[in-house]
């Protein structure tokens, strides 16, 4: 596969087209930055914060997962940690058709993204395109993803649409460049922590115009990387399809050689015998910090750090504490995986180890995503149905739900769930690569401590007052 093989005016144009989304998605970012809380939390329908005393909140979750390791300590035997790996039912194989309607309702839902943010009225909670963005596929659609199974390969309009203008060029095997392998993953982990970034700096929940901006320029990038470098541009560079491959892995309904099959929530996680580069595991952990800080700016906690950072721009502030977070985010996780080493008494080396570990932090970045997403989808399902009604004469009045307090609990539950999830599938993988009883469990004692901070970190966060009183 070769430059050599597109044909000259269609590789200027794919270039052409790539150069323009660029040129789109930074005058976005030049135009749009200021200080205004617009990101997914900014429309009406999320949680309340959690009324309960922070004490209790550390006590209870951090206990629990120290609880939950100890007795995961004593499964040891290969015969139960298999059964949690092994353990599948077969439930027929996908159908094409299946797989025709979803993709195209993944170009249309695109399409009409487009079409009624710009059409469409201009109040966010009016409008069909936002609240197709953020509170279908955002918080719905990706709660999906982890609780039931990832069809993201399927939906996914952007490979879609380049698999016709491939076929419109030249075949795709003929047509792809080889994606530069010193470029690893990198691109999707800054792409990640950018599209945060920008969500939390820009009024893409608030301007519906300014969303559309965003999504054709983000279309247009991603059609055009991938087109010239084929499914390795999905594989390696685009964020989006990343967070839902991992995210698949942890749900119950799992695509094998033979069909699909029904298996325990985490075991795709813990069975995997891919031990990640460095590259990938700063995807997880930005996929990790990105969901905390997703739910941190929203509180009266960071509002006063953009009040005391004044007269710095607060898209600065912002984008000073996306990068400083992630960075301490990383910090953390390689020193417990060198602490690992040590512990567990290995000539594996630190690297290998924080590769293999790597997946049991999705399940907590899942946790987190459900608890700041679950209450805002049932709050704001009433005015989706009234819009979706008619999307480009909404109704005056857009009812929105006021959930009760105890959702806040749910929030606290779900945190924890996926800290649990987390270290039993951290407790498996163990296993899979230091021998004996006792290696693996010490090699596990320091990703528990950080977990226990990440823990500590995530219940902070919910527990923290709101500006405005929603997350």
């Amino acid at each position: 596969m070769t430059r050599s093989s597109i044909p000259r005016p269609a590789l200027r144009s794919l270039v052409r087209g790539g150069l323009v989304g660029l040129a789109v998605l930074a005058l976005t970012l030049l135009g749009l930055v200021r200080p205004v809380a617009a990101h997914a939390g900014s429309l009406a329908g999320s949680l309340e914060s959690v009324r309960a005393p922070f004490w209790l909140v550390v006590v209870s979750g951090g206990g629990v997962v120290c609880v939950s390791f100890l007795l995961s300590a004593f499964v040891t035997d290969d015969e139960s940690l298999g059964a949690f790996t092994r353990f599948g039912v077969e439930i027929g194989e996908s159908s094409a058709i299946v797989a025709a309607v979803l993709r195209f309702l993944g170009v249309a839902a695109l399409v009409a993204v487009v079409g009624f943010s710009l059409a469409g009225p201009s109040v966010a909670v009016a409008n069909a395109g936002v609240l197709l963005v953020w509170v279908v596929w955002w918080a719905g659609f990706t709660m999906l993803t982890y609780l039931v199974v990832d069809v993201w390969p399927l939906v996914n309009p952007w490979r879609t649409l380049t698999a016709t203008l491939s076929r419109q060029i030249q075949t795709l095997q003929h047509a792809s460049r080889s994606y530069p392998s010193r470029l690893g993953s990198w691109p999707s982990v800054v792409g990640l922590l950018g599209l945060v970034w920008l969500e939390v700096v820009s009024p893409l929940a608030a301007n519906p115009r300014a969303l559309a901006g965003v999504v054709v320029a983000y279309s247009l990038v991603t059609v055009s990387g991938a087109v010239v470098y084929g499914d390795a541009w999905f594989e390696h560079a685009d964020p989006v399809a990343r967070v839902f491959r991992l995210y698949g892995h942890l749900a119950p309904i799992q695509q094998t050689a033979r069909g699909l099959s029904v298996t325990l929530p985490g075991s795709g996680l813990a069975r995997s015998r891919e031990r990640m580069g460095t590259d990938d595991v700063a995807f997880i952990v930005a996929l990790l910090w990105v969901t905390t800080f997703d739910g941190l700016v929203s509180t009266v906690a960071w509002e006063r750090v953009l009040d005391a950072a004044t007269p710095v721009p607060a898209w600065a502030v912002n984008l000073i504490g996306i990068v400083v977070g992630f960075l301490v985010f990383v910090a953390g996780y390689r020193l417990a995986s060198l602490a690992a080493r040590r512990t567990a008494e290995t000539y594996v080396t630190t690297a290998f180890i924080a590769g293999w570990f790597a997946p049991a932090l999705v399940p907590i970045a899942a946790g987190y995503h459900l608890a700041h997403f679950f209450g805002y989808v049932v709050g704001l399902a009433p005015a989706l149905a009234a819009v979706a009604l008619n999307p480009l004469s909404p109704p005056a009045g857009i009812t929105v739900f006021v959930v009760p307090a105890w959702f806040g609990s749910l929030q606290l539950a779900f945190v924890v769930l996926g800290h649990l999830l987390s270290v039993w599938v951290a407790h498996v993988r163990s296993f899979d690569v230091f021998p004996g009883r006792l290696q693996p469990l010490r090699s596990e004692y320091p990703f528990v401590a950080v977990t226990i901070c990440y823990t500590v970190a995530s219940l902070w966060v919910v527990a923290q007052p709101t500006v405005g009183g929603v997350a």
